[in-house]
């Protein structure tokens, strides 16, 4: 298992110093997510930032965009890193990619499977010299003169590793990528007994086993020695549970706990734009279900536990302040662990 940061970061200069920080620290990876800053810029200045680690969108939303932009982006971003970006995409909800994108919405996991075959191809296109000619049902891309094809690189083309929640998109991303990055909305039980069978369903279908094969898990963890802390940290965590869990999309991950009901009675509450009270809905039972909690040593330990023979990549933020020596005992305790 490699370490990475993730997190979220309100300016791209701050992505970039987070990234910084993150190679100083003796991270694997560093991951942009697309909140308040652009996914892909905020990658691009990760890159500049470091040298060592990889460099990843978690996520890029793809349906905001299309496939040749998202080609060109990335394709600068591998040249840009050396070989260090991995491309994560995701769909997001509907309400965004219409209402907040003005995008087109349809048919989501069979869309995201054409978006990436159209990225593929792209790439195969710029690289060899071939005519492009992709034609599917949601993209058409077949116009690429000399003049708007980039050279060859020797780093190829990135690792693309797409977000999914439900069964369907999680196995386009067996199907279709290269790797799975999963919502930080789940927990150990979902995985186990919704997201591995469908990857490995998806995978078998094509021709593949999960031997290769990323798994990138974001957790809700918090970890501190000091108790007020770690009781800080758990109201914090529980707001995000709440928020996501308000969510339709992300119902099956409570279904799978019989929580379902819980859903309806957050999302009410964001109706009313009572945000504040989603946290006061989850209760000790949900809150240890989605995240860990503890000491250091307590939150490796049981990150360990729960994930350490499924996932290759966890996204885990350490205190800041941490010892050196302890913080480097506490990655190697997760590097260690290794999928079945």
């Amino acid at each position: 298992m490699q370490v990475d940061l993730g997190g979220y970061y309100d300016t791209v200069l701050a992505a970039a110093a987070g990234a910084a920080r993150a190679e100083a620290d003796g991270y694997d990876g560093w991951w942009a997510p697309e909140t308040q800053i652009d996914a892909l810029i905020g990658a691009a200045a990760a890159a500049t930032a470091t040298q060592r680690i990889a460099v990843g969108t978690g996520i890029t939303v793809a349906f905001a965009r299309n496939p040749m932009t998202v080609a060109m982006a990335a394709n600068d971003l591998q040249v840009l890193s050396a070989g260090r970006f991995h491309l994560g995409l995701g769909s997001q909800v509907k309400a965004h990619v219409v209402r907040r994108f003005s995008m087109p919405w349809s048919h989501p996991a069979p869309r995201m499977a054409e978006f990436i075959a159209a990225l593929r191809a792209i790439w195969a296109a710029w690289e060899t010299g071939e005519k492009l000619d992709f034609r599917g049902d949601f993209y058409a891309h077949t116009l690429m003169t000399p003049a708007f094809a980039p050279p060859p690189h020797p780093h190829g083309p990135p690792p693309i590793l797409l977000a999914g929640v439900g069964e369907k998109m999680t196995a386009t991303a067996a199907e279709a990528a290269d790797g799975f990055i999963s919502h930080g909305f789940q927990t150990e039980r979902y995985l186990r007994e919704v997201t591995l069978p469908a990857l490995r369903a998806g995978r078998a279908r094509a021709g593949k086993s999960l031997e290769g094969f990323d798994i990138v898990l974001p957790v809700f963890a918090f970890a501190s020695d000091s108790e007020t802390e770690r009781e800080r940290g758990a109201t914090l965590i529980r707001s995000q549970i709440g928020f996501y869990g308000s969510t339709p999309a992300y119902r099956p991950v409570l279904d799978c706990h019989g929580w379902g009901d819980l859903q309806d009675e957050l999302n009410a509450l964001t109706r009313e734009d009572r945000w504040l009270a989603l946290q006061e809905l989850i209760g000790p039972e949900v809150l240890d279900a989605f995240a860990v909690i503890g000491t250091p040593e307590e939150v490796v330990a049981e990150l360990v536990r729960r994930y350490g023979d499924i996932v290759t990549r966890l996204q885990l933020s350490l205190p800041a302040d941490l010892d050196p020596d302890r913080r480097d005992a506490l990655m190697a305790a997760l590097r260690a662990s290794a999928p079945a």
